[in-house]
């Protein structure tokens, strides 16, 4: 085999799912040492391209090679052991297990029928050493934060001793020193041959560390294209298949409708913190105002946010809505007050995979209701039905499981589920992470129309330019503090970074 032979290579690839056809006829191709980004909208068919090579899905029809030979994964085991290793973007480890067990899982070194606990400790430091990380690998993977149980799947998956790497939105829960440090890692590999697939939705990442771009649209393959000749505006036009002159208007579209800053804030929070999450902060929000909500992974964003929504208990402070003292000490207490959260990790505290769209979308009317006060099975229908098409959520039908739906569109259903319990004020924790551009443009559209019908809303995104896009005010976070706001012209990339950077003693 020559060296221009690709690594692993897929041709006339299809798949059918009842009534879908999720990819169609698609050839696919990985060359030794090349770093492939796999771009497309939700329910392009990227997920099911994965699932087959690895074997968690059985191709209905097409060939698969390795190295020259024809393969057939029977499961994500059989692709391993084949020389195929996955991490998916939501982390599948097990937190009561330590970190090393974790690492070792399924394969933990024994001898005479015991297992040799401190070779598992020495390889699973071993594993995390690559990516520079040092750690206790013998406490509970759930002690550590998201971003580094990322990290330690990733760490496993190397531990494979794999040829071909498929990163499956690695760099979700990270922030841009451990997304810095992963890249090294992943230019390292590419220099021992292997190969890496690389699926995000961080257009920025993709010129940073690609070799080169597949692009899938409504399961075909629409090009393959050496990332250096490829601008981004052609990358987008090619994953939408459409110009992207709504994603250039939505800007204009807030520009003009933010609130009047003399009118009385709606919420008021004063001196609310809680220790070890978030140190006490002062924030106003007004009627109709999308406030945004800035500050890189740590900074105490999603603490402030389950703050407000009575997830966590603070400390000390105190909250008046239209004037008038409250507590927030529950989720309920904050229904009854009008508030919505839609949180940051849709698979675990968002979507309930079992239930269907409908019994999703109704969940939160449900519980303000109360218990003893059902919703009859047409009314749910209704409401149901109702914000499938408002906000044209791509489902066969309410009673499919929203499982079944893409990252998008079960982000919309969660918001759906606020919506019909009618809030008055919305906190939305990354609405959009892990999700296509089309799908961030339709979301965005949605919180600017909620906006300008007078709902407030509190924004989070690790997007800086998405925060800018939407926002009528910024509050930036740093260190799990409120460092200040920016407001009209003062609102850009820019000035967030340089809030972000400044020393403490410039802040005080």
């Amino acid at each position: 085999m020559s060296d221009a032979d690709p690594l692993l290579s897929a041709r006339g690839l299809s798949k059918n799912f009842p009534g879908v056809t999720a990819l169609d006829k698609v050839d696919f191709a990985l060359s030794r040492g090349e770093v492939c980004a796999l771009m497309g909208e939700n329910g392009a068919g990227k997920s099911t391209l994965i699932k087959l090579l690895t074997g968690v899905y059985h191709k209905d029809e097409g060939r698969i090679f390795l190295e020259g030979r024809e393969i057939g994964p029977r499961s994500p085991v059989d692709a391993q052991r084949l020389g195929i290793s996955t991490v998916y973007q939501e982390v599948n480890l097990i937190p009561a297990l330590s970190v090393a067990e974790n690492i070792a899982l399924g394969r933990q070194p024994a001898r005479l029928g015991c297992i040799q606990w401190k070779k598992v400790a020495r390889n699973a430091e071993r594993a995390l050493s690559r990516l520079d990380i040092r750690i206790d690998v013998q406490q509970p993977l759930g002690s550590y934060s998201i971003a580094i149980q990322q990290m330690v799947a990733i760490a496993r998956a190397l531990d494979l001793s794999a040829a071909v790497l498929i990163l499956d939105e690695p760099t979700s829960s990270l922030d841009a020193a451990e997304v810095a440090r992963l890249f090294a890692v992943m230019r390292r590999l590419k220099e021992q041959g292997l190969g890496i697939i690389f699926i995000t939705h961080f257009i920025d990442q993709v010129y940073q560390i690609s070799d080169r771009i597949a692009v899938l649209r409504n399961g075909r393959m629409m090009g393959n294209f050496a990332t250096a000749s490829l601008s981004r505006v052609e990358l987008i036009a090619a994953m939408l298949g459409k110009e992207l002159r709504e994603l250039e208007n939505t800007s204009s579209q807030k520009n003009g409708a933010a609130p009047d800053a003399e009118n009385k804030p709606f919420i008021t929070i004063r001196n609310m913190g809680k220790k070890g999450a978030c140190e006490p902060f002062d924030l106003d929000i007004r009627k109709g105002e999308i406030l945004g909500l800035a500050g890189l992974l740590g900074s105490g964003r999603t603490e402030l946010a389950r703050l407000l929504f009575g997830i966590d208990r603070a400390d000390q402070g105190n909250v008046t809505v239209d004037g008038n003292p409250c507590a927030i000490h529950s989720p309920r207490q904050s229904i009854a007050l009008g508030f919505g959260f839609c949180p940051e990790n849709r698979k675990e505290a968002g979507c309930i995979d079992e239930l269907t769209v409908r019994e999703n979308i109704v969940l939160a009317l449900q519980a303000k209701k109360g218990w003893l006060h059902t919703l009859s099975r047409a009314t749910q229908q209704e409401i149901a039905d109702g914000y499938i098409k408002a906000l044209s959520i791509a489902t066969p039908d309410s009673e499919q499981k929203i499982k079944n739906l893409s990252g998008g569109n079960q982000q919309k259903a969660i918001i759906a589920r606020w919506l019909a319990a009618d809030p008055r004020f919305l906190i939305l924790d990354e609405p959009t992470r892990g999700i296509d551009v089309g799908a961030k443009v339709e979301i965005q559209k949605l919180i600017l129309s909620l906006s300008e019908k007078g709902m407030s809303i509190l924004f989070i995104s690790a997007e800086l330019a998405e925060v800018v896009r939407c926002s009528h005010r910024i509050a930036v976070m740093r260190d799990r503090v409120k460092i200040g706001e920016l407001r009209g012209d003062a609102i850009n990339e820019q000035k967030i970074m340089q809030a972000i950077a400044m020393q403490k003693t410039d802040t005080e």
